[in-house]
């Protein structure tokens, strides 16, 4: 197991834990973490493309009307007023399973509601690590602002490889992954609160 797949395996659970369906997760790969910013974006532009009706019009239409079917995921499963919806990107490229999916369950067809962006920096000889650290916590945030969804920095930058494995809760150290799916959750709930002019 790596330290990805510690940090990602951890975050699912997290969401299980809550009550997000298997079906309703969505992992996504990137090369490395400098391509994390991008991908977090696209996704979710890609996500409000598939919410929007116009496509889900286009897509009954295309099937038949069998159906207006998306791809984008409801986490919980729920009405559009408690669900939150979670895209996931990690580096390295590796891919992660989703899980088992129920045939009968159908995904929602709303745009993600919080986006956890899983990667891990370790610090070399050179100044690479500070260049890539640095452009990826302002491209995360800057996502973050322009899009209006929340993006829970799951980036760890560590000095050796040691310190990953710990963070990754691999040498018995807490696995920070449980934390980013319970701030996704969190973050995604209250996002639509605020959206609604809801405070706590």
């Amino acid at each position: 197991m790596t330290i990805i797949s510690s940090l990602v395996s951890a975050t699912r659970a997290a969401l299980l834990e809550s009550g997000v369906s298997p079906a309703n997760i969505i992992t996504e790969s990137v090369p490395g973490s400098y391509e994390l910013p991008f991908a977090c974006q696209k996704l979710i532009t890609a996500s409000r493309i598939q919410a929007s009706p116009f496509t889900n019009i286009a897509a009954g239409i295309s099937k038949g009307m069998a159906g207006l079917g998306s791809a984008t995921q409801d986490l919980l499963g729920g009405d559009e007023g408690t669900s939150t919806n979670l895209i996931q990107s990690q580096s390295p490229s590796q891919h992660v399973a989703a899980g088992e999916v129920n045939p009968d369950q159908q995904p929602s067809s709303q745009s993600f509601d919080a986006v956890i962006a899983i990667g891990v920096l370790i610090k070399g000889e050179t100044m690479h690590f500070e260049y890539i650290a640095d452009a990826v916590s302002h491209g995360l945030m800057r996502v973050q602002l322009d899009t209006g969804v929340p993006l829970v920095f799951g980036l760890l930058t560590v000095l050796t490889e040691e310190q990953g494995l710990a963070r990754a809760g691999m040498t018995g150290g807490h696995n920070h992954g449980q934390d980013w799916g319970n701030a996704a959750i969190e973050l995604g709930s209250k996002r639509r609160g605020w959206e609604n002019g809801k405070l706590s």
